[in-house]
């Protein structure tokens, strides 16, 4: 385009009587600066695309530095925007396989498990063993809350039914070792319940609350679900008086807490099975930011506690200007 520019000006200019001398002069600076434009802006732009290209691809800075590309501290900074950006949606959509995974695992055909349990539930009020009739009710609406593909963000409503469908399946196990408490202000109900979090966020704290802290205690074991809402946020934090954790590995998991990441489908499972709580972290600081998550407080033999931090989401699913829509 320059180079096209400068003919028909030096052409013009001859036309007009300049010397031939003058427009051979503008005939080479706009050569020059055709050639300047070349390769201060089209080739740099041509290698930052490349690069970008390379970044989206999964190539590392020592990667491109080990293919003698040289990268300027604007560059590598835009890059590292990038890759954090990519980073961040590739642990949103494994943490959400990995749930998936989770509840789906051992599960061939959940069809199948719901009219199966529906036929137990049928016979046994039947025979009136009603006991044994709601057992298997929550056990069923508890599989399907879990299994059902959805909504990402659910009410605490639902989630609260989830705990409490669980809570009625372990009644059966733990028997009158076990009970389970949620408290919040009464008169802020209808708010409360409306707010919206990752779907499966309340049921794995507690099931960690369950086995870690109850099971290997003796005598009863209190689990306590308490909700407050702040200006700017909700809390939610699920104790338990159970045996409580060692300080060195508290401090271990409250860092893991706060990192987002990934692990390997091997490690997916705990010990006793169940989503991991560093899953429920990552999908919450996914979501909604660093600033939200989990953290947790315990004392060896006096319980421990996990604190969530949620924005308050209602079901327009926006926030100070984000949208969260599902």
């Amino acid at each position: 385009m320059l180079l096209l520019l400068s003919v028909m000006l030096t052409l013009l200019f001859i036309f007009k009587g300049v010397s031939f001398l003058w427009a051979l002069m503008l005939y080479i600076i706009s050569i020059a600066m055709a050639v300047i434009f070349h390769f201060w802006i089209v080739l740099p732009f041509g290698k930052f695309e490349h690069l970008m290209e390379l970044v989206a691809d999964g190539y590392s800075f020592d990667n491109l530095q080990e293919c003698e590309y040289s990268i300027s501290p604007e560059m590598e900074h835009a890059m590292q925007q990038l890759r954090r950006m990519i980073d961040q949606k590739e642990i949103l959509r494994a943490s959400k396989k990995q749930a998936e995974y989770l509840a789906l695992q051992n599960q061939i055909n959940p069809h199948f498990l719901y009219n199966t349990l529906e036929g137990i539930r049928g016979e046994t009020l039947a025979v009136g063993l009603d006991s044994v009739a709601n057992m298997t009710e929550s056990l069923a609406t508890f599989f399907r809350y879990t299994i059902s593909k959805g909504d990402r963000l659910v009410t605490l409503a639902e989630e609260l039914k989830n705990v409490r469908d669980y809570y009625t399946i372990q009644r059966y196990r733990f028997g009158e070792r076990l009970s389970l408490q949620i408290e919040y202000d009464k008169s802020e109900e209808r708010q409360l319940m409306d707010f919206l979090m990752p779907k499966l966020t309340l049921q794995p704290l507690v099931e960690n609350a369950v086995y870690h802290g109850i099971e290997r205690k003796l005598g009863t074991g209190h689990i306590w679900i308490k909700i407050e809402m702040t200006r700017k946020r909700l809390l939610i934090v699920v104790s338990d008086d159970g045996l409580g954790i060692e300080s060195e590995q508290l401090e271990e998991m409250n860092q893991r807490l706060q990192r987002m990441k990934v692990e390997n489908v091997e490690q997916r499972v705990e010990q006793k099975g169940g989503i991991a709580i560093s899953n429920v972290s990552n999908r919450i600081k996914l979501l909604f930011g660093e600033s939200y998550g989990l953290h947790m407080y315990s004392v060896i033999n006096g319980g421990t506690d996990v604190e969530i931090t949620l924005p308050l989401v209602r079901e327009d699913r926006t926030i100070e200007g984000r949208d969260f829509t599902v």
